[in-house]
């Protein structure tokens, strides 16, 4: 019961609104599904950008960055609109038989933060039974559990489940608020294949080359990878395809996801440090660089954060008069 009782989100001096994700959907209110949605507004007209959290609570990375932009950054010019916990649903259990921990520690900017960590698909008891299959918008047939995945639900549909009410909202938000650039964190294990990389829609694609260059330049080790058109359901597919907007997905490595960890705790989320992990990395079993130093929340978090700017500057670059221009502390994870 406690794992249901989600910590606070204290919008910081930049957040001029707050909103509710049923503003774009109605029938989502008063439901588990409606979610807090902060806009970051400047004093200078310019573009929109769109940043999503939480849509799968077992990656924290992502939802403390958005509640970091939430809770610490500004913007000067143009809008800024950022969901942290888009799949509220999913904050409220963990996942099944992984020992996850519901609730771990976090400090940034020397303000500590209680961060839940959930799973990455809706509670059943919001959602059920699951269907022995799912078609991915209407398409792609995936496991039936799958059904309670978010990112896998869009564009999402208005008399579908709470996921499909869910993604049909941010679709809408889409729609009606047309962001320039629309973002979605996530995070991976090590050993995966698509990970510490940008995945960008067929029209972002350039954007994305252009920004992962810079970041390599910086020392960053990243790549990019174009958003497959066959495999459905996803934001940075069915966002681009649908709207206006240019759509990317963040892929950072966290251990505590992987199957090649040992105990799952609480250190192991923050420091992502894993014996095993150790081992494997020297065996040359994963996909991302590892070693005595761990995969720590502060580099995930850091990772992401430079990445956002990183896409936006690069967008301002092409688009002066609907760029934006983001002002926020970015620590160095060492």
């Amino acid at each position: 019961m406690d794992q249901r009782k989600l910590e606070s989100i204290d919008p910081g001096p930049g957040v001029t609104r707050v909103k509710k994700l049923s503003e774009y959907y109605p029938s989502l209110r008063g439901t588990v599904g409606d979610t807090d949605v902060f806009v970051l507004e400047g004093g200078e007209p310019g573009g929109c950008a769109l940043i999503i959290g939480g849509a799968h609570p077992n990656e924290p990375a992502g939802y403390v960055t958005a509640r970091i932009i939430v809770e610490h950054f500004s913007v000067r010019k143009g809008k800024l609109i950022v969901i942290p916990r888009a799949n509220s649903s999913a904050f409220t259990h963990t996942q099944p038989l992984e020992a996850m921990p519901g609730k771990v520690e976090f400090t940034y900017n020397g303000k500590r933060m209680i961060v839940t960590v959930g799973s990455r698909l809706t509670n059943p008891i919001h959602q059920w039974p699951d269907p022995r299959m799912y078609k991915a918008a209407g398409v792609q047939v995936l496991s039936g559990s799958e059904q309670r995945n978010l990112n896998r639900a869009y564009p999402g549909n208005a008399k579908g489940t709470l996921t499909e009410k869910v993604a049909y909202a941010i679709m809408q938000l889409i729609r009606t608020e047309k962001p320039c650039i629309s973002i979605d964190l996530h995070e991976a294990s090590p050993e995966y294949t698509t990970v510490n990389a940008v995945v960008a829609h067929d029209r972002a694609l350039d954007i994305a080359v252009e920004a992962v260059m810079m970041l390599q330049l910086e020392g960053i080790e990243i790549s990019v990878e174009r958003s497959p058109k066959t495999f459905r359901g996803l934001s940075h597919r069915e966002w681009g395809d649908r709207s206006d907007t240019l759509a990317f997905l963040l892929e950072v490595a966290n251990p505590s996801q992987g199957r090649l960890r040992g105990r799952t705790s609480e250190e192991l989320v923050i420091t992502g440090l894993d014996k095993y992990y150790l081992r494997a990395a020297k065996a040359g079993r994963l996909n991302v660089p590892y070693g005595e130093n761990g995969l720590p929340l502060t580099l995930r978090v850091w990772r992401h954060l430079r990445t956002i700017t990183t896409i936006i500057d690069t967008f301002n670059l092409y688009s002066e008069e609907s760029s934006i221009v983001l002002e926020g502390p970015i620590e160095q994870p060492f």
